[in-house]
């Protein structure tokens, strides 16, 4: 019998290896990505401290395109960029929350890094 493979589940599995490997501290906090059919969120966090330090979606006012598309992923990426460098963060480790690091998840990254960051 041929079985389905659940998408969700395989990424969940890529996302817990890579974050066994990847984590943030005060000094150099972790960017995560996440994404969905209709949103783009990403994240500034320090993982010693578990808080949040920075956060950017296409939920936000500031933020034109209300889709989860390549345009809406260089405003939120230049935003967190911006967000950050107010907050003295520069250096960031990215996690792509085991996404392909293609499309909307690879401009966000470039965006953030033309707006400052480094990774």
């Amino acid at each position: 019998m041929i079985t389905k493979i659940d998408r969700k589940l395989e990424r969940a599995r890529r996302h817990a290896r890579v974050r066994t490997k990847v984590s943030g501290t005060a000094e150099c906090p972790r960017l995560a990505v996440s994404k969905s059919n209709k949103n783009i969120i990403a994240q500034i966090i320090d993982d010693v401290k578990g808080e949040t330090l920075v956060y950017a979606s296409t939920l936000d006012k500031d933020i034109k395109t209300k889709r989860a598309n390549v345009e809406a992923a260089k405003e939120v990426g230049a935003s967190i960029a911006k967000k950050a460098l107010k907050k003295n963060i520069k250096d960031v480790v990215f996690d792509r929350g085991g996404y392909i690091y293609h499309g909307v998840v690879k401009e966000l990254a470039e965006a953030a890094r033309e707006a400052g960051l480094n990774f």
